[in-house]
C-alpha cells in the first residue's frame, strides 16, 4: 500500500522559468537512465524477491525513486510555467514566444506543445519511455550488478546536468539526487557481497578450460594488465579455429529424407561459376555510356 505525502522529500527552488533546461531535465524523468526505470526495475526485482532482507531493501529504493521521479517532474513543471501561461493565453507575439520556447536551438517547444509544459514520460529527445530500460534477469547476483551500474549511469547524468545549469536551487536538487544515486550502489554493492559466493552468476560453474583463457582476438599493438595476465590467466596470443580441436565447420544429423531434399535443393539453387549473364544493372550501365 502507498500513501503520498504531499510534501516533497527534498524541497525545490527554482529561480525562473527556464524551457530549455526543463527538456534536458526530462531525461532523468523518462529516460533509459531517469527515475521513472530505476523505480520499476526496483520494484518489480522487489515482487519476484524470496529473501526478505534484499525485499525490503528493493521496496524501500523503489519508493524513493518515486519520489525522486516527484521532485524532477516538480522541476521541470516550475522551469515550464512562464511556457505553460504564454502558450495557454497568448500573450506573446508569435515570433517572441517561438523564440522563447526554442533558445538556444532546443527542442523544448515540441515538449511545451505536445503536453502543455509538464513533465512529459519521454526523454529530452522526445522518445517515449519504454519497459524496455528495465533489463532484471531475476538472479539476484546478475540483477544487483546490474543495478549498481544502473545508479552509476544516473549519477553521470545529473553530474552534466548539473554543469549545464547555473540556477543554485537547481544545482542543489539535482547535487541531493546525485548523491542518493552513491547511497544506493553502496546498499546494492552491500547485498551482493552478502551472498556468498556471488561469481559466477547462477549456478552452473562454467567450463573449466575456458573460464580463465584470454583470446587475443585483434591484431596490433596488444595491451596486457590484470584483465589478461597474472593469476591463473592463460594468454592465447594466436587463437585459431577451432579452439575446442574440432575442425570448426558447423553441422547437424539429418534423416535420409531431409538429406535428399537438401541436396536437391542445393543441385537447383546452384551458382554457374563460369557463366557471364547480362543483367539490367550491365544494360543500364551501357546505355549511359551511348549517351
Amino acid at each position: 500500500m502507498f500513501v503520498h505525502n504531499k510534501r516533497l522529500q527534498y524541497t525545490v527552488r527554482v529561480a525562473g522559468p527556464n524551457p530549455g533546461l526543463a527538456n534536458l531535465l526530462l531525461e532523468q524523468f523518462g529516460g533509459p537512465q531517469g527515475e521513472l526505470a530505476a523505480a520499476c526495475r526496483y520494484f518489480t526485482q522487489a515482487i519476484g524477491e524470496d529473501d526478505p532482507g534484499r525485499k525490503d531493501m528493493l521496496f524501500d529504493i523503489a519508493t524513493e525513486e518515486l519520489s525522486h521521479l516527484e521532485i524532477i517532474g516538480s522541476i521541470v513543471a516550475m522551469l515550464n510555467k512562464g511556457a505553460k501561461g504564454q502558450l495557454a493565453e497568448g500573450v506573446e507575439a508569435e515570433a517572441e514566444l517561438y523564440r522563447s520556447l526554442t533558445g538556444a536551438g532546443n527542442d523544448s517547444h515540441i515538449t511545451a506543445l505536445l503536453y502543455g509544459g509538464g513533465p512529459a514520460l519521454t526523454n529530452s529527445a522526445g522518445a517515449p519511455w519504454t519497459a524496455a530500460y528495465i533489463d532484471t534477469i531475476g538472479e539476484p547476483t546478475a540483477d544487483l550488478r546490474s543495478n549498481i551500474a544502473a545508479e552509476a549511469r544516473a549519477k553521470m547524468i545529473y553530474e552534466r546536468l548539473i554543469n549545464v545549469t547555473d540556477d543554485p536551487g537547481i544545482k542543489e536538487a539535482l547535487g541531493f539526487l546525485m548523491t542518493r544515486e552513491l547511497a544506493h550502489q553502496k546498499s546494492f554493492e552491500k547485498a551482493l557481497h552478502s551472498i556468498q559466493p556471488n561469481f559466477p552468476q547462477g549456478k552452473l560453474p562454467g567450463v573449466p578450460e575456458y573460464t580463465s583463457v584470454y583470446f587475443n582476438m585483434s591484431r596490433g599493438d596488444d595491451v596486457r594488465g590484470p584483465w589478461n595476465e597474472g593469476g591463473d590467466w592463460k594468454f592465447v596470443e594466436d587463437p585459431q579455429p577451432a579452439v575446442d580441436g574440432g575442425d570448426g565447420v558447423a553441422s547437424v544429423q539429418v534423416s535420409v529424407e531431409d538429406s535428399e531434399a537438401l541436396a536437391a535443393m542445393a543441385s537447383r539453387t546452384a551458382s554457374a561459376t563460369t557463366a557471364e549473364p547480362v543483367t539490367a544493372a550491365d544494360k543500364g550501365s551501357s546505355r549511359k555510356q551511348k549517351q
